[in-house]
């Protein structure tokens, strides 16, 4: 990106930014209000996609605090590409800085959880494993055997009672949060992605397996982190959640 081009990428995300020199309407004429309206209408519009992007977040902070954050974010992180799709990917790194919440420490990974389900709603699709072909297996072969997941599975390991957050703030009558780490899954079975609060050991298991670590060694990692894995209960979710697309021997 050119100085120029810069200057006047700044200026559009910016209202408070001087307007660049040289900019002229179609009559030839210094652009000067022309140029504000199509300043605020892309502030506005920006604005929007991140208040569709974050619903969870906007809800925590509230509807004019968060068109406060926005603004802010979008000064320093206007779009880097036409492509809308995944604008926002940079709001948990963001939040981690910015000192109107920082008391709210929180929110990041709430960012990091919406941000996910995107990811995983728009991530290709797969065909879930039959449990059957899974069950089949001797426990000998399962052990060295290698579990391939689909691209929408993601998981967030949090400090923070992440799960219980969200739900409290997208279901009628969810329990209100305790003080308490949380590590999610998003799941995405059929069409729409939905999170999932992990035991204790299980993101290490699933992690485990997303680097191409065997069955068996993702089921030791995961013990060695929290003695109470649940394996059984971990897989269930797995299976149910459509997350295992693949089986494999060990090279």
């Amino acid at each position: 990106m050119t100085p120029d081009q810069a200057l006047l990428h700044r200026s559009i995300v910016d209202p408070a930014a001087p307007r660049p020199d040289g900019m002229i309407d179609s009559a030839g004429r210094p652009a000067g209000r022309r140029f504000d309206v199509y300043r605020n209408n892309v502030t506005v519009s920006l604005i929007e996609a991140l208040e569709t992007a974050f619903p969870v977040l906007r809800k925590l902070v509230g509807d004019e605090n968060f068109r406060h954050l926005a603004r802010a974010f979008l000064r320093r992180h206007p779009p880097s590409s036409p492509l809308m799709l995944f604008y926002g990917d940079a709001m948990p790194d963001f939040l981690s800085g910015f000192a109107p919440t920082g008391q709210l420490g929180y929110l990041p990974d709430v960012a990091r959880l919406e941000l996910a389900m995107r990811i995983s709603y728009h991530a290709a699709d797969a065909v879930p494993l039959a449990r059957s072909r899974l069950e089949a297996l001797a426990p000998e072969a399962l052990w060295s055997t290698h579990l391939t997941l689909a691209p929408s599975v993601l998981v967030i390991r949090s400090r923070w009672p992440l799960h219980a957050i969200w739900r409290y703030n997208v279901e009628v009558g969810a329990p209100r949060p305790k003080p308490a780490a949380e590590d999610v899954i998003v799941l995405r079975p059929d069409y729409d992605p939905v999170p999932h609060c992990l035991g204790p050991g299980a993101a290490t298991f699933v992690d485990a397996l997303r680097a191409g670590r065997t069955f068996g060694e993702a089921h030791d990692a995961a013990t060695d982190d929290a003695p109470a894995f649940d394996l059984s209960a971990t897989l269930t979710l797995l299976l149910a959640g459509g997350a295992i697309t693949g089986i494999g021997a060990l090279p």
